[in-house]
């Protein structure tokens, strides 16, 4: 398994003009003792960028503490973050300490902030403006000092506007916003990942050379869209350094969900061909060939016995075998 130190660095890897922009931003944002929000796809980087804003931040040297809200049912996030009195709930043994006092001094990374609930959101509001808060099941006050970077691929101004995050609280997070370039537009980066990633699994599958792309891998890498982004580009490349037997890399496959044993989808027409109806005549003809052609083939060049197969009378066959006798 990947320590977080291999996996943060991978995420650090790019020399575009895009990538480097946006570690400049990251770089200047480490130093002011602010919140942050950093937006950006699945797959883009997130909890990379968040490590980096730790440290180069003065807090370096003090705890990063990372909470996956999307991992966490709502009704656990508040007991995570805050921690619990002994006696607060059936179950609760012993007191607790909370993400918020396990990051005293240092960062809390709250990665898809999004998900967190309202009245947890209110609590998380209190901290920030006066850096205090209860354990849950307790009226003891508790002051903390730490600084908040979420996380979120989500539109947090829209979630305010549906009732689901408070503005307030965005308000106060939205400090500085940041927002990862997505992989498409880091052309420039896609080899470089590309060549990192197909090294690594070389020297974790035992392969004694690295492997090489061929061209027509190289350019299906750069024209693809990549929607899981870095994440993505890491699976395809490695699974197809993986399979090759060879160091040459000339296959890769983008979906390995595609079901090799799947029933053919008939293609159905689009609404460019559907609306397009000049070509109507064309259209037309060719189906009239195409059927004649086949009735022909069954029939074993019988017209008779093709007209009763596409159930005409001779005469009308005659007239359609006239039609494209110079093409049959």
């Amino acid at each position: 398994m990947e320590s977080n130190q291999v996996r943060y660095s991978q995420q650090l890897l790019g020399e575009s003009e895009v990538f480097l922009d946006f570690q400049a931003q990251l770089s200047r944002a480490a130093k002011v003792n602010r919140p942050v929000l950093l937006v950006g796809e699945r797959g883009s980087g997130k909890e990379g960028a968040a490590r980096r804003l730790h440290f180069l931040s003065p807090r370096w040297q003090q705890a990063l503490v990372t909470v996956n809200c999307a991992a966490l049912p709502p009704s656990l996030i508040e007991t995570e973050l805050f921690g619990y009195e002994q006696g607060a709930f059936t179950g609760a043994q012993k007191t607790r300490k909370g993400r918020f006092e396990e990051a005293e001094g240092g960062t809390l990374f709250l990665d898809e902030i999004g998900l967190i609930p309202l009245e947890v959101q209110e609590k998380i509001l209190r901290v920030v403006e006066y850096g205090t808060f209860e354990r849950v099941g307790s009226s003891v006050t508790h002051e903390v000092d730490v600084r908040i970077i979420g996380a979120t691929n989500t539109d947090l101004p829209q979630l305010c506007k549906e009732g689901k995050f408070k503005e307030d609280l965005l308000d106060r997070l939205s400090f500085e916003v940041l927002f990862l370039p997505p992989l498409r537009e880091r052309s420039e980066d896609i080899m470089l990942l590309s060549n990192y990633f197909s090294s690594k699994m070389a020297l974790e599958c035992g392969k004694s050379e690295m492997p090489r792309f061929s061209k027509q891998v190289v350019q299906l890498l750069m024209t693809y869209s990549w929607p899981g982004n870095v994440r993505e580009l890491k699976n395809v490349v490695e699974r197809a350094v993986y399979r090759s037997d060879t160091t040459d890399i000339e296959e890769i496959q983008f979906n390995p969900f595609a079901n090799p044993y799947a029933e053919p989808k008939q293609e159905s027409l689009s609404p460019e061909k559907e609306l397009d109806l000049a070509k109507y005549e064309q259209s037309r003809e060719e189906l009239e060939l195409s059927f004649l052609q086949e009735a022909l083939k069954r029939g074993e060049g019988n017209q008779k016995e093709a007209a009763k197969l596409l159930n005409l009378t001779y005469d009308q066959f005659r007239g359609l075998y006239r039609k494209y006798k110079d093409q049959l």
